[in-house]
């Protein structure tokens, strides 16, 4: 694995950590009745703090973007995964809740996650599919299952919706990371004009709205530890899944190799979950009855 590829990524991982704190903190003063609209990043746009979480949200979107021009995205993606223990660095100065038992099981479920993901599976970069119709297949499968999710989402609203928008807001942003990596590509081969002409940089511009709409209205109806636990394991997961299915990434695939890969992303999933619920995590601000009132109306 490249020392600049790490950097790189975990770089990116502390300024998204760090960001998404920022943006929930104001995001949950917002007004309800712009839940899932784009009017919500209007009066957000207003609030310093939310805009100084974007500020940073957007160099580590930077940074990472950096990082997969140089690796593997199957690599970088359990890397960025790592956001939720910036996030919850941040936040225990809030809080000044201790790690205890609850923290360190997560911690170390996450980082020997990762470890144990990368190490078994050794990705490498290879050729990309050529073949369209895996990748249209992936992405559509993707794309459907977080808009299945937030159709969900906004029927339950203020009970499951924040985490079902956190696992939609993800799988839309793996499929991002996908496609800034192909965006990357097209830039170093043939300049803005490649760039210009492909398809990918405006789906990836139309993917980081959605799932900001989306990430913001999850942020805004409660708290940073029921919607950020499930966009942190959904990202790597579809990532993942681009990467292999048709980016050309290559993991090893001998029996023990794929039980250590498999029981990586496990031990990443719950390290999320465990870190994602910490006390340690803000709670924000609960909505008011008349605010719960006016988003049902």
């Amino acid at each position: 694995m490249s020392v600049l590829v790490l950097v790189l990524a975990v770089g990116a991982a502390c300024c998204l950590g760090f960001g998404f704190v920022l943006q929930q903190n104001a995001a949950a003063h917002a007004p309800l009745k712009d839940f899932l609209s784009p009017r919500l990043l209007l009066d957000l746009v207003r609030v310093p703090r939310w805009l100084g979480g974007i500020g940073l949200m957007v160099v580590g979107m930077v940074l990472g973007a950096t990082a997969l021009s140089y690796g593997e995205i199957s690599l970088v993606e359990p890397l960025l995964a790592t956001n939720l223990l910036f996030a919850l660095l941040l936040s225990r100065r809030q809080t000044r809740q201790p790690l205890g038992r609850q923290g360190w099981a997560g911690l170390a479920l996450l980082a020997g996650g990762v470890t144990a993901f990368i190490v078994a599976g050794q990705p490498v970069g290879g050729e990309a599919d050529t073949q369209p119709l895996r990748r249209w297949l992936i992405i559509g499968v993707v794309l459907g299952v977080a808009l299945l999710l937030t159709t969900f989402a906004k029927r339950s609203r203020l009970s499951a919706g924040p985490v079902l928008l956190g696992v939609a807001a993800g799988l839309l942003y793996g499929v991002q990371d996908a496609l800034t990596r192909i965006s990357g590509q097209r830039f170093s081969d043939g300049g803005w004009t490649a760039l210009a002409t492909g398809w990918q940089v405006y789906a990836v511009i139309a993917l980081g709205i959605t799932g900001l709409v989306l990430v913001q209205s999850a942020f805004e109806t409660a708290p940073l530890r029921m919607s950020l636990p499930g966009l942190t394991a959904a990202q790597p997961l579809a990532g993942i899944a681009c990467g292999v299915g048709f980016l050309g990434d290559r993991l090893r695939t001998d029996v023990g190799a794929l039980a250590w890969e498999a029981a990586g992303l496990a031990a990443i999933v719950a390290g999320v979950v465990l870190l994602g619920l910490h006390p340690g995590m803000p709670g924000g601000a609960a909505a008011p009855k008349e605010r719960v009132r006016e988003l049902r109306v």
